[in-house]
């Protein structure tokens, strides 16, 4: 028996102008230079990611601290000359109890990856690399 999956639904409304607005209310997001859409997607991939962390972490009975950041360059892409995000690379820092386990601390961040369905969504696939308690890892 297949089972369904649960589809997630997200409303944005962008107005003349160009004040962005959640179906979930909170704070408007207005035009300034400093923020292109692109620095949107690369903000959306770190919250999504820091997120997915956490649900991890909580489910794996594990206390975070985490933040994180992206760049991301873009160009025209060689198969179909359109421009796109043609890499993005994403640095997070975690702090955890240093006695958790190496296995436990890359499984998290393997499941905050595979749980992001931002990064999952992008045709450039994220290159992420993990600090954890000042060491980063393999």
């Amino acid at each position: 028996m297949a089972v369904t999956a649960r589809v997630l639904e997200f409303d944005v409304t962008v107005d003349r102008d160009r004040m962005a607005r959640s179906e979930r209310g909170g704070s408007a997001i207005s035009v300034d230079d400093a923020w292109s859409a692109e620095h949107l997607v690369l903000a959306g991939l770190v919250r999504c990611t820091l997120a997915s962390l956490d649900y991890s972490a909580e489910r794996a009975g594990l206390q975070i601290a985490a933040s994180g950041r992206a760049n991301g360059a873009v160009t025209k892409r060689d198969d179909d000359g359109r421009y796109a995000f043609v890499r993005i690379d994403a640095h997070f820092e975690l702090e955890l109890d240093p006695t958790t386990a190496p296995d436990v601390v890359n499984d998290l961040g393997a499941r905050a990856e595979k749980g992001c369905f931002v990064g999952n969504s992008l045709i450039a696939r994220p290159r992420n690399h993990w600090t954890v308690n000042g060491q980063q890892t393999a």
